[in-house]
């Protein structure tokens, strides 16, 4: 097998991935926006923020070395919250030049170019939103290709988020999703239609496609991996239980019944906040973060730091295909409260090693939380079995399953 892969931004997954074919001898394409080495001269020029964004887009040498770059638009994209009024269009959601859409998009266009000049590929890998105009020329050209889906079919996240903004309407500005145009979701569609295989990270994903024209005998699912642990679990046995909030702050997070659930139980819990917010503003929110520590975004080293100073991880989200933050956490022996529409039911055992809660239910968060303040042996028992979860769950066995149902799979069936 000759393999090329495509996305934009190289998040943890993606690496994974990637590396899982290089080390099997098979990637001889990996293209994205940014790969950055620490080590160049220019990495010290940069100002602090923009040094902290492309830091993030580090790549192993075993996929650096084959790796192509498109970096223009993703470093405006990147600098455009610091350069002040007058360069919100250039972002702006979908249609702006340096947009996240119009960064995908042009990365994609660049990929097909490469697919339909370079001889030799006969194996593609490519995520959801950046992938149509490779998967036509992959068509054309008989190469076959892998689609990974990470987040749930577009559907079922929407027709979940217009109900919210029913339900929850001072924190509708959050849902930027909902201002998708037609021609985006038609993108969607027509993406996974082209796609040979669908891989996907939770059975909750896979249930969403129930009503996607898409054969279910095409849809793998396989769950995400996480360094693995280094410490032991801490034992604190007195003083507030201190919660942890990791991700996006929107509505699709579940904040709103988060922040109930926290001011419901007072001075027994400590709030920690670690995110940003990417849509328009929102008074509602800005009112709920001026009330419990919140740290903004934060480099990975910082993130997992503060996971061991923590207690529990609250992930009360209502749309996730897997919360990656989940198993980070678990591997820092934190224990994990977090919907069934989170990816949890891959890694968590309710009442074992985490709880697993309905969403929209704050009742359902207090009762879990205020039993893992008032037994401490419990908090305890359940962030050994969390870390006992953890070690089970590597990047190693992860890149393995990938390898089993992309190349194997192939050879299998040649």
């Amino acid at each position: 097998m000759r393999l090329a892969m495509s996305h934009p931004t190289g998040n943890a997954n993606v690496r994974q991935a990637a590396l899982a074919f290089a080390q099997a001898g098979v990637l001889r394409e990996f293209t994205t926006c940014l790969a950055w080495d620490p080590s160049w001269m220019v990495d010290r020029l940069l100002p602090q923020r923009l040094r902290a964004q492309v830091n993030r887009r580090t790549l192993p040498p075993e996929v650096l070395a084959v790796t192509r770059t498109h970096p223009l638009r993703e470093i405006v994209r990147l600098a455009a919250g610091g350069l002040g009024l007058g360069f919100e269009r250039l972002v702006g959601h979908e249609h702006g030049f340096c947009s996240p859409d119009g960064v995908y998009r042009a990365l994609d266009r660049d990929f097909a170019r490469r697919l339909r000049a370079r001889p030799g590929l006969d194996h593609i890998y490519v995520y959801e939103d950046g992938a149509l105009h490779s998967l036509e020329a992959a068509r054309e050209r008989g190469i076959a290709s892998t689609y990974e889906l990470p987040i749930g079919y577009w559907r079922a996240h929407q027709i979940l988020l217009l109900e919210e903004r029913e339900l929850q309407p001072e924190w509708a500005a959050t849902l930027t999703i909902l201002a998708d145009s037609p021609g985006k979701l038609a993108r969607k569609d027509r993406e996974l239609a082209l796609s040979d295989q669908v891989i996907v990270p939770s059975a909750f994903v896979r249930e969403t496609l129930a009503d996607a024209a898409v054969d279910p005998r095409r849809v793998h699912v396989l769950p995400y991996g996480c360094s693995t642990p280094t410490i032991a679990v801490r034992a604190r046995t007195q003083g507030a239980l201190r919660l942890l909030f990791v991700g996006g702050l929107s509505q699709r997070k579940g904040l709103s019944y988060l922040f109930a659930a926290q001011a419901r139980l007072g001075r027994a819990a400590e709030l920690t906040v670690i995110g940003t917010a990417g849509g328009p503003p929102c008074p509602a929110l800005d009112r709920a973060l001026s009330g419990v520590r919140y740290l903004g975004s934060q480099p990975n080293a910082v993130v997992l730091r503060e996971m061991r100073e923590h207690d529990v991880l609250v992930f009360p989200t209502l749309f996730d295909g897997f919360g990656l933050v989940m198993l980070e956490a678990m591997s820092q022996g934190l224990v994990v409260v977090a919907t069934t529409n989170s990816g949890s039911r891959e890694i968590i055992e309710d009442g074992r090693n985490g709880y697993i809660v309905p969403i929209r239910d704050a009742d359902a968060l207090v009762d879990r939380l205020a039993r893992l303040d008032r037994d401490r042996a419990l908090l305890h028992d359940l962030a050994n079995a969390s870390l006992a979860t953890a070690l089970r769950c590597s990047w190693d066995a992860y890149r393995r399953r990938l390898l089993e149902l992309v190349i194997h799979a192939k050879r299998a069936s040649a």
